[in-house]
């Protein structure tokens, strides 16, 4: 190839001092949201300049882990365990040989996963080349700590794109659907399935069960953030958050009736904003209301999921909140039902099929009712999956999982063309 006369951001060829990692536009940058990211590192400098960034005050809420090897490497592990947001790749690969060496990677990279690229070559074809079939960065290491800091967040904290996190809201057709309890198993089967950060918000202030759900006691939650919305800040929100699992924070509702809880229209909407700011995804448990900001809520989010049981009552309701939904959501696709309960020993029911013929949609779910299973779950403070993660409640609350996130089940996701391959590694 030609000689390229002018440089692909990164580092000249010599290793970065560690004093030098002091320089550059530090105080531009703006903290990274709750992300998960993936370093393999080929060289002890490598190494070395992301250990120093795991440890910067902008990295507080990302979830970094680092691995000795290459692409190879990456391939190796993803092929059984899903895929972070982040993918860092440090490789020595020349360019006639990278896209070739990505293909593996590719066949096991879930299509909403970001990859940067630390090479050995100044090549600007090669850059191009790697932008073009979905790569997010390719930087000539090494690398000083201040550009990788910034190629990350051009890519999760850009001023002027849509907010990075996804928003789920739960809400019942009818009280007592188990609309709450399908919210939180599917907020922690994603959190744990994909290794993603998830904020589970409990919009239930006076009867909310996630923290008895999780078995926490938080001393303050979503009250603070509803009542307060001028303090709501990134640190004021990280005051605010229970820890739940690895990946799962959780903006608890107070559960008591120490006062009205009556809100306007936009009152939530300070409080969504920042969480689809700071988690890759945001599940929003809503009470079974119809008002003003419920209504305001299932207008904004990204998804609606309506839980219901196989009775009269709530056919009428699921009914018309199909068709509610629809003039409030008139670009979006209709909301996913989710159907609970089904096969209770001696209740009347409908026929699931019965049931969704006149809705005109097919359900995302089908849960049976198993008392001792859900039972168990509730007294314990432990998710499903937590209590017989091998059971088909279990199983059916992965799948909807992956059907919320827009992910495919990494087994499906094999052969494809190199070009297909290579775009799952790019933005969705």
């Amino acid at each position: 190839m030609s000689a390229i006369n002018y440089e692909i951001r990164g580092a000249s060829a010599e290793e970065v001092p560690d004093d030098l990692e002091k320089g550059g536009d530090f105080e531009q940058l703006r903290p990274l949201p709750r992300i998960s990211i993936h370093a393999f590192c080929e060289t002890e400098a490598m190494q070395r300049m992301m250990d120093r960034m795991s440890r910067d005050r902008r990295m507080a809420k990302v979830n970094l882990r680092m691995t000795n090897g290459g692409i190879e490497a990456a391939a190796n592990m993803f092929s059984g365990t899903p895929t972070p947001n982040l993918i860092i790749l440090e490789t020595d690969a020349e360019p006639k040989n990278l896209l070739s060496e990505l293909a593996p990677l590719a066949e096991v990279c879930d299509p909403s996963t970001r990859v940067i690229i630390v090479g050995r070559y100044n090549d600007i074809a090669l850059y191009r080349e790697l932008i073009r079939n979905g790569i997010s960065e390719y930087l000539v290491g090494p690398v000083a700590m201040a550009d990788m800091l910034s190629s990350v967040a051009q890519i999760f904290v850009d001023p002027d794109a849509e907010p990075l996190g996804r928003s789920i809201a739960f809400i019942g057709a009818k009280g007592g659907v188990g609309a709450s309890t399908i919210a939180h198993n599917c907020a922690f089967g994603i959190s744990s399935l994909f290794s993603t950060e998830t904020i589970l918000a409990d919009l239930d202030l006076p009867f909310g069960t996630a923290n008895i759900d999780f078995d926490q006691d938080p001393p303050q939650g979503i009250a603070e953030a509803v009542f307060a919305p001028e303090r709501l800040d990134e640190v004021f929100l990280d005051r605010l958050l229970t820890k739940c699992s690895e990946h799962l924070s959780l903006l608890a509702a107070p559960s008591l009736l120490d006062r009205a809880y009556d809100f306007d229209s936009a009152a939530f909407q300070p409080v969504i904003d920042i969480l689809q700011r700071n988690a890759p995804v945001a599940v929003l448990d809503l009470p079974h209301v119809w008002n003003d900001w419920t209504r305001a809520v299932l207008a904004d989010v990204d998804e609606v999921v309506i839980c219901a049981v196989p009775d009269l009552a709530n056919l009428r309701n699921t009914k018309n909140m199909l068709d509610a939904l629809k003039k409030l959501r008139p670009n979006d696709a209709a909301p996913r039902l989710v159907l609970n309960q089904v096969g209770m020993p001696k209740r009347p029911e409908i026929a699931p099929s019965d049931f969704i013929e006149p809705l005109e949609i097919e359900p995302a779910a089908i849960l049976q009712f198993d008392a001792q299973l859900f039972g168990s779950a509730a007294n314990s403070g432990r998710m499903i999956s937590e209590i017989d993660g091998k059971s088909p409640t279990a199983e059916t609350f992965s799948q909807l999982a992956h059907v919320l996130t827009g992910r495919v089940a990494m087994k499906k996701a094999k052969r494809a063309g190199l070009g297909k391959m290579l775009g799952m590694l790019g933005r969705k």
